[in-house]
């Protein structure tokens, strides 16, 4: 039973294994001195983006919640690793714009995504130490130091939004009373896609103001980029906050399974693989209002 029946079982079986098999050929080869050492820090960073679209590619598939904490170890070597080698590659401005919630919409997203995961997952405090460290950015967004907050007591919190085209309406349902939070909540997952897109800082091209992953599923579909469109911020923002999301578990891209497995969703495998575009074309397009 997959929970993202926009791509066939075969879809996810394929790209799942391809990611594992790119981490194990990424780990062998830094054991190998580099042909290029200036890249060498980008090299390692985007094995920490396998790790985690494996997580969400696995929760797409359907796995089990309780199989996708194995990665974050390894996705937090290789994040410690490559920063550790940039200090020595990377400027002054390259590391801001690479880290800085404020300009980095790519950046702010993935650092929500990985806090929603390691709250839902419940990974180790070694691990959760380790993560916090290497987002940084303490109090510089309203809601996401909320929601580390939630397991970093005595976070510094930020005064303002990063990204409030966005945000706004989840920050409102964690601050609305708890009878309203619920509908709040539907209403910020119900407007997220859409208002991704250009969202991101203006000193940024406009080719980097959307997040990178947006196309993914438009776009050479068949391709194996897609891993998912979850958006994990609202079930972080659920369970970092006690809010009711039950308004939410019908939503195509409200991974509430996180939360509780067995409540969202799930498609049989058959189905999936006899249709596998269908589905795609008709939440997408009610998503983007076509």
């Amino acid at each position: 039973m997959i929970r993202d029946s926009n791509r066939p079982p075969a879809f996810w079986n394929e790209w799942s294994s391809f990611l594992e098999e790119s981490i194990h050929d990424g780990w062998e080869t830094l054991k190998q001195p580099s042909a290029n050492p200036s890249y060498r820090p980008q090299y390692i960073y985007e094995m920490v983006k396998n790790y985690y679209e494996l997580i969400l590619r696995r929760y797409s598939r359907g796995d089990a919640i309780s199989e996708l904490s194995q990665y974050f170890s390894g996705l937090l070597d290789a994040w410690d690793e490559s920063e550790r080698l940039g200090l020595d590659i990377w400027d002054e401005d390259t590391r801001y714009t690479r880290h800085a919630w404020k300009v980095n919409i790519d950046h702010y997203v993935v650092c929500f995504w990985l806090t929603g995961l390691a709250l839902m997952l419940n990974i180790p405090d070694e691990q959760w130490q380790r993560l916090v460290a290497l987002m940084g950015n303490e109090g510089e967004d309203a809601l996401l130091d909320r929601v580390i907050a939630s397991r970093q007591s005595g976070r510094k919190i930020g005064t303002t939004l990063c990204f409030p085209n966005v945000y706004q309406r989840l920050l409102d349902a964690v601050d609305a009373l708890p009878e309203q939070q619920p509908k709040a909540l539907r209403v910020f997952l119900d407007h997220w896609f859409v208002s991704l897109k250009n969202a991101g800082h203006p000193s940024f091209p406009p080719s980097h103001r959307t997040p990178y992953w947006y196309t993914f599923g438009q776009i050479n579909p068949e391709g194996g980029a897609y891993f998912g469109y979850w958006c994990v911020e609202s079930v972080a923002v659920a369970k970092a906050f006690g809010i009711d999301d039950s308004l939410c578990l019908d939503h195509p891209n409200y991974p509430g399974d996180l939360l509780m497995d067995g409540r969202s969703p799930r498609y049989p495998d058959a189905v999936a693989a006899e249709q596998p575009s269908a589905p795609a074309r008709g939440w997408l397009q009610r998503l983007l209002g076509k």
